[in-house]
């Protein structure tokens, strides 16, 4: 088996950096999918760490579309903000600089699941 690499590379060196969320916001991710399970809104979720966004996955069943994706994507960081909460057709429901500020479009539906 021949390994090709690029020139000037060595098989060691380091895969390309990918955007992860950190513990803190993964916290603040959790702390609201908590919630809403308990609701009985959603039931599953996922993570990947790509290149330029991170992103976390809500899933109502496991064999469906997300019905949100939550992003984080520093490179917009300085323009937008590095938060967005992206809705099942593509729509971006909030984005901005502050997570916390940003998962407050889905709270909204925890406090209409509840009454």
């Amino acid at each position: 088996m021949t390994m090709h690499l690029p020139p000037n590379a060595t098989p060691f060196e380091r895969p390309p950096e990918q955007v992860a969320f950190h513990r803190t916001e993964l916290s603040v991710i959790l702390s609201l999918y908590g919630r809403m399970v308990a609701a009985g809104e959603w039931r599953d979720y996922g993570i990947s760490h790509q290149r330029e966004v991170a992103v976390f996955s809500v899933f109502r069943r496991t064999a469906e579309v997300p019905l949100y994706r939550i992003e984080k994507r520093p490179k917009l960081r300085n323009k937008q903000g590095q938060y967005a909460v992206i809705g099942a057709g593509g729509q971006v429901l909030k984005r901005g600089g502050d997570l916390r500020a940003v998962l407050r479009v889905l709270e909204r539906k925890l406090i209409r699941a509840v009454d």
